[in-house]
């Protein structure tokens, strides 16, 4: 962390000197002076870091040293709002007057400070004698990011170790028969693997065919009784398709909702992590026994909370025990050597190591991720020893926990500096949340904690990081997007307590609860609040990053926003009805995020925001952006949009109305979701002259906007992802205009929501698209697939009223990569065929709303990797084929290799599914 914020102070420092020299005046040798001891400084922090943990006197000093690097930030930043404001005067005399001269006097005083507490800073770095000291090389590893790995790491595919016995013995208790609702729990400390055995219990085919329900709630330390049933309501909600009101309820009409929604229903509901007994039989009043063989799973640390849960239902305890050897070894080698194969010359060290982690998978996952950054050459052993020596100790007397600290520990100082930066950062979201990576790596760059890198985007750079931190079993993926990269994360418990620890150590982040504020010393410098914030203090002064995570008073948002040095600020479903005056006083301001809030209006305020690069404005009633927006040349990220019921097809999307010269923000890479339909005509056209665009999204379109839309598509060369929706679901659109073939060829995902008489004929030359939707296109003479189908890689298709014709037909070859086929609302459809070799890669078949289909697919038997098959509202007549449980050898029989089959029907007005 010191590494990384002295580095950001150093840049800081140079463009200071570089382009504001002249205003410096007779500052300007102290602030070289000051570069020129802070770069001296910086060699021996590797050094300092390396001892941090073992020396309270270099503890204090790195504390120093990350003290005075903020102080030189704030000063900085005061001295950059007195250069704009001469900057932007007529006068020069402005920045003499009276008033800028106090200033310039205060920060003449504060730099001087400032020289003086580095004079004294490197003294006590000569007393400690970190100009001569060494540390442990294995300690600051290279980034992996472009190794050998293999890509299913990152999105949690890889091989899952001893996990088939003890699943399977779960699976037969859930299974034995019993019509008693029964409560099974896992008892384990943490680290052993409890919450991923239950989760794949609780994924298998087989066991979800046996209930109606099934429900996954993570139950843990923060989050409250209410919080829980609502999230339990949405699930059922989601399943049984019944809308129901349940953001308001007090905790007894929730338990009352709970139990009429599962009343007659044979659910399966997994609690995660249950650690409060009271918490437990609170929810538990709410759960029904029908008698028809409900199952409860929870999984716990505490001996006494899975005792009382499991007997007196009749239940099952089930103790998780550590790894045998032979499989730790086996876990190992995956995790470190992507095969099961160890060279000769690491087995011994291995041996050893491995016998410290004592059969706990985290502990071993996370040494795994240290050593596979390492040289496996046998004259490179000595790094292997290193990491070996540094767990040697009186392990007799070490408990298991103690033993995954101390190899956490390790993982954390092998990391390089800005990546251990990057990992604290995450401490900021609370104990098991499912972290958005998009989020996660906006917040990264806002924070400046990503790197340059030549011809990359920092987006890029930052999802590297991630990677790395992935690869090194630190950070979970628990969702992956379409394109196969991770969408949502998360860490291990244990993992956040340690992360959570250090950061406060360093005063990186501070938690603010309904209980208190935490935080090391007076300056805070990056604000959390997951409740409310009760004690108020002028430290809040010195405050750079907000970013609430769930509602907070108003009145007290606006004393928060007095602290002038705030560059981020996330305010996401937050309940306010307009942004606080207070927000467009802040002149650092990088990163605004309003996502979730009330808010309808931007004032033409937003101007004075000179720094602002990421505007959030999703899922809030803003529709119109003032002119004033274009003096945000900085501005690389705009989301202005409200998505209706993204659920269904037919969702509505609302953009926003946009000035007429939008094309003069050309820093833009993200643009989201403007309206086609302008008083202006010109703002489709506008769109080609912003060549950075990535990501663009476009509504309202008309008939007469396709030939200009294709215009400036040609060039649009960067773009990856392109959303564009017609005004209506009855506007026939023309973008069939011809592209050059230098266009778009990074495109890699595209939505079309529109009537369409032809496909574009542009599509057939999309070699990267991975992923397209036609919806409301309504084709007739065209099969779409002819189209389609031999684009090389697409990985998923949806198309959703996209043809009116009664046939589709997959050829053989076709669709080489195509994993996930979504066929709904096609009144007309009666048959699909699919040809032998077509799809081989197909897992997921979704198919609802074809009433006309009365057969499955022609040839669904030669999708072999075919996993889940989902129908919803098909044909009464294929529908009643398929509850029949007595055709094995026909319609059923053609489906017997598939995991997961489920059918979707109304049946008395009620939602039903049937798990085959």
């Amino acid at each position: 962390m010191a590494e990384t914020i002295l580095s950001l102070a150093l840049n800081q420092l140079s463009t200071t000197l570089l382009e504001e020299g002249n205003l410096l005046g007779g500052l300007k040798q102290e602030v070289e002076h000051i570069i020129d001891e802070l770069d001296h400084m910086r060699a021996f922090l590797k050094v300092a870091e390396a001892k941090e943990d073992d020396d309270h006197a270099i503890q204090a000093w790195m504390k120093q040293v990350r003290e005075v690097t903020y102080d030189i930030e704030d000063v900085l930043d005061e001295f950059a709002v007195l250069t704009a404001h001469h900057h932007a005067s007529r006068f020069s005399c402005c920045f003499n007057s009276i008033k800028n001269l106090q200033a310039r006097h205060k920060i003449a005083g504060e730099i001087q400070r400032i020289k003086s507490r580095l004079r004294n800073i490197s003294e006590l770095r000569q007393r400690y004698r970190l100009d001569h000291g060494t540390h442990q090389h294995f300690l600051g590893s290279a980034p992996t990011a472009n190794t050998w790995w293999d890509d299913a790491i990152l999105v949690g595919k890889e091989r899952l170790v001893a996990i088939q016995k003890p699943k399977q013995e779960l699976i037969s208790q859930l299974l034995d028969g019993d019509s008693n609702l029964k409560v099974i729990s896992v008892l384990g400390m943490q680290g052993l693997g409890k919450t991923t055995l239950v989760k794949k219990v609780h994924e298998d085919g087989d066991v979800r065919k046996q209930f109606q329900i099934t429900a996954w709630i993570t139950v843990s330390q923060t989050r409250s009784i209410k919080e829980l049933l609502q999230d339990l309501i949405r699930q059922i909600v989601d399943q049984i398709k019944r809308p129901i009101n349940y953001a308001v309820e007090s905790i007894a009409e929730l338990k009352s909702s709970v139990t009429k929604l599962l009343l007659g229903k044979r659910y399966g509901i997994v609690f995660d992590d249950v650690c409060d007994m009271g918490i437990w039989n609170s929810i538990k009043s709410a759960l029904p026994d029908s008698g028809n063989g409900s199952r409860v799973m929870i999984t716990t640390q505490l001996p006494h909370v899975a005792q009382a849960s499991s007997p007196e239902s009749q239940g099952y305890v089930n103790k998780m025990k550590p790894l045998s050897f032979e499989d730790s070894w086996t876990l190992f080698c995956d995790k470190t050597f992507q095969q099961s194969y160890c060279p000769m010359h690491l087995k011994a060290i291995v041996h050893d190591i491995l016998s410290k982690c004592r059969g706990l998978p985290l502990a071993i996952a996370a040494i795994g991720g240290v050593l596979a950054s390492k040289d496996k050459d046998k004259d490179k052993a000595d790094q292997w020893e290193i990491v070996r020596d540094s767990l040697a100790g009186e392990e007799e007397k070490t408990g298991e926990q103690d033993m995954v600290k101390k190899i956490l520990l390790l993982s954390y100082k092998d990391l390089p500096s800005h990546l251990k930066t990057c990992l604290l950062y995450i401490s900021i979201f609370p104990e098991d949340y499912e972290i958005q990576c998009h989020r996660l790596i906006q917040l990264w760059i806002a924070e400046r904690f990503v790197q340059d890198r030549g011809g990359m985007t920092a987006e890029e750079v930052a999802f590297d990081y991630l990677k790395e931190l992935i690869r090194r079993s630190l950070v979970r993926v628990t969702e992956v997007s379409w394109d196969g990269s991770p969408d949502h994360c998360r860490i291990h418990d244990l993992m956040r307590e340690f992360i959570l620890r250090k950061s406060q150590e360093q005063n990186m982040i501070t938690l603010a609860s309904l209980q208190h504020t935490r935080g090391p010393s007076e300056k805070v410098h990056r604000l959390v609040i997951n409740n409310s914030l009760t004690q108020r203090s002028n430290y809040l002064k010195h405050l750079r990053s907000l970013i609430t995570l769930t509602n907070t008073e108003p009145t007290l948002l606006s004393e928060l926003l007095l602290s002038k040095l705030l560059k981020l600020l996330d305010l996401r479903d937050v309940q306010l009805e307009e942004i606080p005056n207070e927000v467009f006083k802040l002149f650092h301001l990088r990163f605004l995020c309003l996502r979730g809030t009330r808010v309808k209006k931007v004032p033409k305020s937003i101007k004075k925001l000179k720094n602002l690069e990421h505007l959030h404005l999703g899922q809030t009633n803003v529709r119109e952006l003032p002119i004033q927006v274009l003096k945000l040349k900085k501005l690389r990220h705009l989301r202005v949009f409200q998505v209706v019921d993204s659920s269904d097809a037919n969702y509505k999307c609302y953009g926003f109305k946009a000035p007429s010269k939008i094309g003069e923000l050309l820093s833009l890479h993200t643009l989201l979701f403007i309206d086609a339909e302008n008083d202006e005509k010109t703002v489709v056209g506008e769109i080609g002259k912003l060549i950075q665009l990535r990501e663009l999204g476009i509504t309202k379109l008309r008939r007469q906007d396709g030939e200009e839309l294709c215009s400036s598509l040609k060039k649009l060369t960067n773009l990856r992802e392109l959303n564009v929706t017609a005004i209506t679901k009855d506007e026939v659109i023309d973008i069939d205009h011809a592209l050059p073939p230098s266009s778009l060829q990074l495109l890699r995902g595209l939505i079309l929501r529109a009537r369409l008489e032809k496909l574009p004929r542009w599509i057939n030359s999309l070699h990267s698209l991975m992923k397209i939707d036609l919806i409301w296109s309504r084709l007739r003479g065209d099969d779409p697939l002819e189209s389609l189908q031999r684009l090389p890689s697409l990985v998923e298709v949806r198309l959703s009223q996209a043809y009116e014709g009664e046939e589709l037909y997959f050829s053989a070859g076709a669709f080489l990569k195509l994993e996930t086929l979504y066929l709904g609302d096609m009144q007309g459809l009666k048959w699909i065929m699919v040809g032998n070799g077509a799809m081989p890669q197909l897992q997921q078949l979704y198919m609802s709303e074809l009433p006309q289909l009365e057969e499955l697919p022609l040839g669904i038997q030669h999708l072999r990797k075919l996993q889940s098959l989902h129908l919803d509202d098909v044909s009464s007549k294929l529908t009643e084929k398929l509850k029949n449980p007595y055709d094995v050898t026909g319609v059923r029989g053609n489906i017997a290799h598939i995991r997961e089959v489920v059918i979707g029907f109304r049946a008395d007005g009620e939602w039903n599914e049937l798990r085959l």
